[in-house]
C-alpha cells in the first residue's frame, strides 16, 4: 500500500516536484512591464545598427535612428517618473554610498538579490540613458549650421558613441555576472517580464548579512 501510495504521489507530482532544483520550482514574479522591454530591445538594436554602420554614417538612414533613439530616451525618462513599479527611477536609484556599499558585496560575491533594478544596474541604466542623448545631441549639432563640418564636433560624437560601447561591453559583463551569481536567466527576463519571486528563494542562497539595505 506505501509503495502504491509513493506510486500516486510521484504521478501528481507532490513527490516529484520535491526532488526538482529549486529553479525548477520557482513561481514567476512579473518584473518588466512591455513597454521597458521593447525600449531595452529597440534601444539596443538602434545602438547595434548605427554603432557597427550597418546602415552608413551620416547617412538618412542613420540620422533616423539616432532620432528613434532619442525619442525612446524621452519616453523612458517619462516612464521612469510615471510608469509601474520596477520601471521607475524612485525603485531603483540609490545614493552613491548605497551603490558603493553594493559595488563592495559584489566583489566580495555576497550581492544580496534584487527583483527590479541592483544599486549598480540603476546606475548603469542613468548613465547609457546619458550617454545616447549626449551622442544624439553631438550627431544632431553635426548636421546645424553652428557645426556642420566641425572637425571638434564630429570628434566629440565618435567619442560619446564610444563611451556607450564601453557602458554597453559593462552592462553585459554585470548581466553575466548577475545571471552566475543568482542562478537565473537576466537576458530571458527582459524578453518574458518574469523573474523568479521572493517566496522561491533557495533557503541557503544568501548569508543573513546579504539581506541588510
Amino acid at each position: 500500500m506505501a509503495m502504491e501510495d509513493a506510486v500516486a504521489r510521484n504521478r501528481f507530482g507532490s513527490a516529484a516536484d520535491a526532488s526538482l532544483p529549486p529553479a525548477a520550482n520557482s513561481a514567476k514574479a512579473r518584473i518588466w512591464d512591455p513597454f521597458v522591454r521593447v525600449f531595452h530591445w529597440l534601444l539596443a538594436a538602434g545602438f547595434i545598427v548605427n554603432y557597427f554602420e550597418l546602415v552608413r554614417a551620416g547617412k538618412s538612414a542613420h540620422q533616423i535612428v539616432g532620432y528613434v533613439m532619442l525619442g525612446l530616451v524621452a519616453a523612458r525618462v517619462v516612464w521612469g517618473l510615471f510608469g509601474p513599479r520596477h520601471a521607475r527611477f524612485s525603485d531603483f536609484v540609490r545614493a552613491p554610498r548605497q551603490v558603493a556599499g553594493y559595488l563592495l558585496r559584489m566583489v566580495r560575491h555576497r550581492d544580496e538579490r534584487h527583483l527590479g533594478h541592483n544599486p549598480a544596474g540603476g546606475v548603469m541604466v542613468l548613465a547609457l540613458l546619458a550617454s545616447v542623448l549626449l551622442t544624439g545631441l553631438t550627431g544632431w549639432l553635426s548636421t546645424t549650421d553652428w557645426f556642420f563640418g566641425s572637425d571638434f564636433m564630429e570628434e566629440a560624437h565618435e567619442v560619446a558613441a564610444n563611451a556607450m560601447l564601453a557602458l554597453v561591453i559593462l552592462h553585459v559583463l554585470g548581466v553575466i555576472h548577475a545571471s552566475w551569481r543568482h542562478r537565473e536567466n537576466l537576458v530571458l527576463s527582459m524578453v518574458t517580464g518574469r523573474k523568479r519571486a521572493p517566496e522561491a528563494e533557495p533557503q541557503t542562497h544568501h548569508a543573513p548579512a546579504d539581506r541588510r539595505g
